[in-house]
C-alpha cells in the first residue's frame, strides 16, 4: 500500500503542475476560428473509442468461451481414457470368465449330456449316486457364477464401449468448436486492431483543448471507503487513477474497464469474471437508490463497467487515451445493470 499512495502522491502532483500549466498557458478560442471543429473531431473520436470497446468486449468474452470449451475437450478427453482403461479390464474380465465358463461346460458332459438319469444310471451305489449329484450341484453353482460374470463382464465392455464412443464425440465437437472459436477470436482481434488504429489516427487530429478534456485524471483526492471486501476493491480502483488505458490490458499500470474491477476484487479476495457482460450477472442485483461503494455498474449493453465510488460517481478506465479516473455516474453511458459482490 504504500507504494501505491507514493504512486497516487505523484500522479496528484502532476495533475495539479497541469492545471497550473493550462491556467496560465491555454488561451481561449479566438472568434470566428471554426468553434465546432473540435467538438466534431472529439465527438468523432468518443465514437471510435465506443465501438472499439465493444469489439474489445466481444474478443474477451471469445477468449473466455475458449477458455471454458478448453475445460470441456480437458473432460472429454479424460473421460475418454478412462473409458478406454475400463474396457480394456472389461475384455480382459470377459476372456477370462469365457475360459471358465468353456472348462465347466465341458466337465459337466461325458459324451452325453451327464443329467441326473445319467448320474443315477451309471452309479455303483447309492453313495455313488449322492457323491456324483454332489458333484453335479458343484459344477451348476460354479457353472452359474461363472456365467453370471461373464454376463457382468460383456455388459461392462459394452457399457465402456458406449461411454468411449460418448467421450470421442464430445472430444471431437470440442476440438471442431475450438477451432471455430480460434478463428473468431482471430477476426475479432484484427478487426479490433483495425478499429483501434483508427482511434489513434483520430486522437492524433485532436487539438491541445480536446486532449487536455480527455487527460485530465479528474479527482484524486483521497476518498473514504468501506470496510470489508467492497471497500478494498474500491481502494484498489481508487490507487489506479491516472493510469492509462489499454484494450485487454489487466495491469499493473494500463487497464481496460473489467481488467480493472476484475483485478480489484481478486486484490480483496474475490474471483468474479473477466468481462464486463459476466460481470453484469455477478453477485446480486441493486437498484439505484441502493447503489454504495465498490458495487459494480455495467454499462452499454455490458460493454462497460464501473465501480461505484459512490451513489452518485464511479471510478472507471474508460478508453483509449484516457486515464483511470472518476466521473459522475452516468457519465460512462447507460446504465445495464448494477450489481453487489459482498452482501
Amino acid at each position: 500500500m504504500a507504494s501505491q499512495r507514493l504512486k497516487r502522491g505523484v500522479r496528484g502532483a502532476i495533475a495539479a503542475t497541469a492545471v497550473a500549466a493550462a491556467a496560465v498557458g491555454v488561451s481561449p478560442a479566438t472568434a470566428g476560428a471554426q468553434p465546432n471543429t473540435a467538438s466534431d473531431a472529439l465527438n468523432k473520436y468518443n465514437e471510435l473509442a465506443e465501438q472499439a470497446t465493444k469489439l474489445n468486449e466481444e474478443l474477451l468474452r471469445a477468449e473466455e468461451q475458449r477458455d471454458n470449451n478448453q475445460g470441456l475437450l480437458d473432460q472429454a478427453n479424460a473421460d475418454l481414457a478412462q473409458a478406454n482403461t475400463a474396457g480394456e479390464q472389461a475384455r480382459t474380465d470377459e476372456q477370462l470368465f469365457r475360459v471358465q465358463v468353456d472348462k465347466l461346460t465341458e466337465a459337466s458332459f461325458e459324451g452325453a449330456r451327464f443329467n441326473h438319469l445319467s448320474a443315477l444310471l451309471v452309479s455303483d451305489s447309492q453313495q455313488d449316486f449322492l457323491n456324483r449329484m454332489s458333484a453335479l450341484g458343484v459344477l451348476a453353482a460354479d457353472n452359474g457364477e461363472a456365467l453370471d460374470k461373464l454376463s457382468g463382464a460383456v455388459n461392462a465392455a459394452e457399457s465402456a464401449k458406449a461411454v468411449a464412443a460418448d467421450a470421442q464425440s464430445r472430444a471431437q465437437k470440442a476440438t471442431d468448436e475450438s477451432t471455430r472459436i480460434a478463428d473468431d477470436i482471430k477476426k475479432r482481434q484484427g478487426d479490433l486492431d483495425n478499429q483501434i488504429k483508427e482511434v489513434r489516427a483520430q486522437l492524433n487530429q485532436l487539438n491541445s483543448g480536446d486532449r487536455k478534456v480527455l487527460t485530465d485524471p479528474g479527482d484524486m483526492s483521497d476518498k473514504s471507503v468501506p470496510s470489508g471486501t467492497a471497500g478494498a476493491a474500491l481502494a484498489f480502483a481508487l490507487d489506479q487513477r491516472g493510469d492509462g488505458y489499454k484494450y485487454g490490458a489487466t495491469g499493473p499500470d494500463l487497464w481496460d474497464c473489467s481488467g480493472l474491477t476484475s483485478k480489484a476484487y481478486a486484490s480483496a479476495g474475490v474471483t468474479i469474471p473477466r468481462t464486463s457482460n459476466g460481470q453484469a450477472g455477478a453477485g446480486r442485483a441493486v437498484s439505484r437508490g441502493e447503489l454504495r461503494a465498490g458495487d459494480l455498474v455495467i454499462y452499454n449493453g455490458g460493454n462497460h463497467v464501473g465501480m461505484a465510488v459512490d451513489n452518485g460517481s464511479v471510478v472507471h478506465a474508460s478508453t483509449e487515451g484516457v486515464p483511470v479516473k472518476i466521473v459522475p455516474l452516468d457519465s460512462p453511458g447507460s446504465i445495464f445493470a448494477m450489481r453487489r459482490i459482498e452482501g
